[in-house]
């Protein structure tokens, strides 16, 4: 049916409203891409904006000779690799049965699950849950007390609700088992929603901050977040960092704003890597598993 005109400028206004806050949403990228590829100069006086000015890689050096980033790097990729897979293994197993209409149950387990997204035991009662278990200090307790996501299953869950009974039926004929049917039929059908579930995982574990805090105590073992946060808190070792491994001329080229922004880059930009090649999954795993057919 074709659009009236009122309609049209509707659409018109829509998108350009969408496309203006979409570039908003690249300023402070490109304001922390600028900033630790710019010349000192530039930094200290306050031209620095949305473009480099001058080019100056020093503050990534420093920050590769001055701190432990490659080894937070490694942890944090450790993290997210292990977390991801351990999250995704958990929630499918739980998802694909309380789907299942011949499950018996599935309905107590369902709502006992979503009790989970409304309440919990609190900070100290899992801090004195994990620490009993003789988990603190290891990476065990930031994965196991948040394996699943209440929200990520039930989305998964309902995905797996829509897939048709009669693909059931005829693996059935066909002489599939359960397990069989799972690896070989509803998983290969699934790949937009696992995709995203991947993605909403991976972001999580990247990103995790407080349950390293709370459980890590070596600081050979924190994440890249964790380190950058500090280092961004401490002007004191900012400057240390400045100081490491550079002569006095590198000093004249490195200023604390340069470091901080790069090392926010190294946090932000294996994500945005990441991100390209399972956008085209994200729209229709969230809408397919979030809507019962």
């Amino acid at each position: 049916m074709k659009a009236s005109r009122g309609e049209k400028i509707f659409y018109g206004v829509n998108y350009a409203l969408l496309i203006l806050l979409g570039i908003t949403c690249l300023f402070p990228l490109l304001n922390t891409i600028a900033l630790s590829l710019s010349d000192i100069h530039e930094i200290e006086s306050g031209n620095v904006t949305f473009y480099p000015i001058g080019w100056n890689t020093e503050a990534f050096r420093s920050l590769i000779e001055g701190t432990r980033i490659v080894e937070a790097f490694r942890n944090s990729v450790v993290i997210t690799i292990v977390g991801v897979t351990a999250s995704m293994v958990a929630t499918i197993i739980t998802a694909y049965p309380i789907s299942r209409r011949i499950f018996i149950g599935r309905r107590p387990f369902t709502l006992g699950i979503v009790f989970t997204m409304l309440f919990s035991g609190g900070l100290i009662p899992t801090y004195l849950v994990v620490n009993s278990l003789g988990l603190v200090n290891s990476y065990s307790a930031l994965w196991l007390p948040g394996l699943i996501s209440a929200y990520n299953l039930l989305i998964m869950r309902t995905f797996f609700e829509n897939i048709p009974d009669d693909i059931d039926d005829a693996a059935r004929i066909d002489g599939c088992s359960e397990m069989g049917y799972l690896l070989r039929v509803v998983l290969p059908l699934s790949m937009p929603v696992i995709a995203t579930l991947t993605l909403f995982y991976g972001v999580s574990n990247w990103n995790m901050f407080m349950n390293v805090l709370i459980y890590i105590n070596e600081t050979e073992k924190y994440n890249l977040t964790v380190l950058v946060q500090n280092m961004i808190k401490s002007q004191s070792l900012l400057q240390e960092i400045v100081n490491t491994g550079v002569t006095d001329d590198d000093q004249l080229a490195i200023v604390p704003e340069s470091i901080k922004s790069a090392g926010v880059l190294v946090i932000v930009l294996p994500m945005l890597a990441v991100y390209p090649f399972i956008q085209k999954f994200f729209v229709k795993g969230v809408m397919l598993g979030s809507v019962k057919g």
